[in-house]
């Protein structure tokens, strides 16, 4: 872990501050971060306070943005796309700075990339916890349910919801199968995979409505949840384990 000048520019470059939860969204250019930040944030692509989206890479900078819920001492970064710089993926992560934040979510798309193992491979050496988090699941799940060759044509109305449960459990099992042979290749540890669409996110975030659609949304901000809590907890107890002993 980098110390002393190193550590302490790259937290005030992201305006780190003890007492808050620091959760960065990585992954290559493309793949959603901004809107899956707006979403753990309760708000749409376009509400007032969201992060720019766009079919480009629209962040060239670490952009934060603290939780909009007072409750919640959360803050979220959206992360510069590896492929949008001309550096290895070791200097990337260094050179963003991805050793001071307190979780990280690794963001995929259409495919797991080497830039994806390389952020997860990096930050076991720190320790930092991660999640891997496929994106855009709605979309996914549509382009799957139109190859298997459902037509809505012919459809007497209960042959669409077959066709999309189906789908949707394909759609998971080649993920999982894809991310956990792709981990075991770079000798890292099989780790969960969560499938999220922004647009259910917001649903279960702002409006506490669980969608017919929800997959993994509300597991995946339940388990951040408590991973803030447990990391918190034991931030406190080191605390006052090292005031008891001054």
């Amino acid at each position: 872990m980098p110390e002393g000048p190193e550590l302490a520019t790259a937290k005030e470059r992201v305006q780190y501050k003890d007492g808050l939860f620091h959760f960065a969204i990585a992954g290559v250019s493309g793949s959603g971060k901004s809107s899956l930040i707006n979403a753990f944030r309760g708000l749409r692509n376009g509400d007032l306070g969201a992060a720019p989206t766009g079919v480009i890479e629209t962040t060239s900078q670490i952009d934060r943005y603290p939780d909009p819920n007072p409750r919640l001492p959360f803050v979220w970064y959206d992360i510069p796309g590896a492929g949008t710089f001309a550096q290895s993926d070791w200097q990337y992560f260094n050179s963003q700075g991805l050793f001071v934040f307190d979780c990280i979510i690794v963001l995929f798309d259409n495919r797991f990339t080497l830039t994806d193992i390389s952020i997860l491979t990096n930050c076991r050496r720190f320790q930092i916890p991660t999640y891997i988090v496929r994106s855009k699941a709605d979309v996914h799940i549509r382009n799957v349910v139109a190859d298997m060759g459902y037509d809505s044509d012919n459809d007497d109305g209960t042959r669409h919801a077959q066709a999309y449960n189906s789908a949707c459990e394909r759609y998971i099992a080649e993920t999982r199968a894809t991310v956990q042979k792709n981990l075991k290749e770079a000798g890292l540890p099989d780790q969960r995979v969560y499938v999220v669409s922004h647009k259910t996110m917001v649903s279960t975030v702002k409006d506490r409505v669980l969608s017919p659609k929800t997959i993994h949304e509300l597991e995946l901000v339940r388990d951040l949840l408590e991973e803030a809590c447990a990391r918190r907890c034991a931030l406190f107890i080191h605390m006052r384990l090292t005031l008891s002993t001054d």
